[in-house]
Formats: structure tokens, C-alpha cells, sequence
């Protein structure tokens, strides 16, 4: 019997300790929630008073409910020492004392005038400002230059075509046979036109190439030359012209002339052109 009645006690007993332990924790459940509310009051007062503004008003209120357990923020306002102003103040009206004080300004709080001694080390004199030159503008080297002669036409008393020795001042250049043929190709001055100074070579002719073999020049030129309106007297006057001008240089003796780089036998009505041509040809 003893053997029986054992296990009916411990169970009875279990029963208790569990019954004890189940009030223990709901007295201190209930005493959380007493804590948690007695410690969000405030909050809780607040969002049922919001929550109660909300359902009388039709729009609602425009405040969200706080959560619990969240406390407004604090602003801490730090209040920042007043630094008493050091820079020393100018009275117009009174002469600054002679005894300055203990404290010295700092460089950037010192006043802008300086005192009229300066250090030893800054230099009294201001720089002198030396005067603005206006720059002159520069003039060209003279370009150099040399007497030429060329050779036009000219009518005489008796109506003989004769030619007419001109100089001219043309700059040196490295090829000066060809700028003196570039200079009778231009014709002669007003002033020479009015003296009675002719060009018979036809207009509109051009130096195309000037070349020297030998005693030899070789002068090619625009087929503008062959046309010459005033016949074989002019293809005669406008041949001499060249031959004449050229020669002037002392390492040429006769002339050949080419038409657009080719040699011809004639030119216009029976001048012979397919040789040298010197001044003793005519």
C-alpha cells in the first residue's frame, strides 16, 4: 500500500509547482504591461486624444500617432562662450592712449594704417615705374635692286620700225633673265606709250620656262605668240625684242624659241624659228 500512495504525492506535488510557476509568470506579465504602460502614458493619453480628434473630424487630423515605447526628441542647445572683441576701436574725436594693452591684436585684427617707423628689413621706397616705350614698328630691309635693259619698239620719221633700248630697275633674284622678259612681256610705261614706245609682241603672251645651255637660251612661250596682227614686219619686231633683251646678258649669245615647249620651223608668214636666232639673224 505505501508502494501506491509515492507516485499520487509527487504528481500532487508537481501539480503545485506547476500551478505556482504559471501565477509567477502572469503576475510578472501583468506587471510588464503596468510598467510599459504607466511609462508611455503620455503617449498613450496623446494618440487616443488624436485618435478621438480624428473621429469627430471629417478630414482628419494631420498629426500621425506616435509609437509607443518612443520618446520625443530632445534639442540640446549648447551655448557657444562670447568672445569679447580685441580689435582696438578708433576714436576720432580723442587721441589714443599711451599705454597700450596687455594683449597684443593678432595680425588679422591689427588696424590697416602702419605706424610711420618701419622695420629695418621692409624697404622704405616704393619701386619707381620706368615709362611705357611705345614699340616703333619695323621697317622692311630695302629690297635690293639692278638696272636691266629691255628692248621695245619704236616707229620712226620715216615709218622704219626701230628698237628701243629701255632700263629698268628690277630686284635681284635668282633668275634675272626670266624677270627681264617678265618686264618686256608687261609692255612699257604711260609715260613711254606717250613718247611714242611700242610693244609689238602680241598680248596676252607668257613666259613659260627660260633656260640656258651653254651660250644658248631657251625661252618657251604661250602660244599667244604666234598671232601677231601686224604682219611679218611685226612678227620681225616682236622676234628682235626678244632676242635683243636677252642677249644683254653676257653668257647668252643667240636664242631659241619654243612654242608651249616645242620647237617650230616658222613663225606666221615665213619666219624661220626652227634654229637659234642671234642679233646678227636679222
Amino acid at each position: 500500500m505505501a508502494r501506491r500512495r509515492t507516485p499520487r504525492k509527487a504528481v500532487s506535488r508537481t501539480v503545485r509547482q506547476g500551478s505556482q510557476l504559471i501565477v509567477i509568470f502572469w503576475l510578472v506579465f501583468i506587471i510588464v504591461i503596468i510598467s510599459i504602460f504607466m511609462i508611455n502614458a503620455e503617449v498613450i493619453q496623446r494618440n487616443f486624444n488624436l485618435f478621438r480628434t480624428r473621429l469627430a473630424s471629417p478630414n482628419g487630423a494631420e498629426e500621425d500617432l506616435l509609437p509607443l515605447e518612443e520618446e520625443p526628441p530632445v534639442t540640446v542647445v549648447i551655448e557657444q562662450p562670447t568672445v569679447p572683441d580685441r580689435t582696438p576701436r578708433q576714436d576720432t574725436t580723442a587721441t589714443q592712449p599711451a599705454t597700450q594693452p596687455a594683449t597684443q591684436p593678432t595680425a588679422d585684427q591689427r588696424p590697416a594704417t602702419q605706424p610711420a617707423a618701419q622695420p629695418a628689413t621692409q624697404p622704405t621706397t616704393q619701386p619707381q615705374t620706368r615709362p611705357q616705350t611705345t614699340p616703333q614698328p619695323q621697317t622692311p630691309p630695302p629690297v635690293q635692286t639692278r638696272e636691266r635693259a629691255v628692248y621695245f619698239t619704236q616707229v620712226g620719221s620715216d615709218g622704219q620700225i626701230l628698237q628701243s633700248r629701255v632700263t629698268r630697275r628690277i630686284p635681284v633674284s635668282d633668275s634675272p633673265m626670266q624677270d627681264s622678259i617678265n618686264v618686256l612681256l608687261a609692255g612699257p610705261s604711260a609715260d613711254e606709250v606717250g613718247r611714242g614706245i611700242l610693244n609689238l609682241i602680241p598680248q596676252n603672251t607668257r613666259l613659260i620656262s627660260a633656260t640656258i645651255r651653254g651660250n644658248t637660251a631657251y625661252l618657251s612661250f604661250s602660244e599667244d605668240f604666234l598671232f601677231n596682227t601686224f604682219g611679218v614686219e611685226g612678227y620681225v619686231a616682236q622676234l628682235r625684242q626678244i632676242v635683243w633683251t636677252v642677249t644683254e646678258f653676257q653668257n647668252v649669245r643667240d636664242v631659241q624659241i619654243l612654242i608651249e615647249g616645242r620647237r617650230l620651223d616658222y613663225l606666221g608668214e615665213g619666219i624661220w624659228i626652227g634654229s637659234p636666232i642671234s642679233r646678227q639673224s636679222f
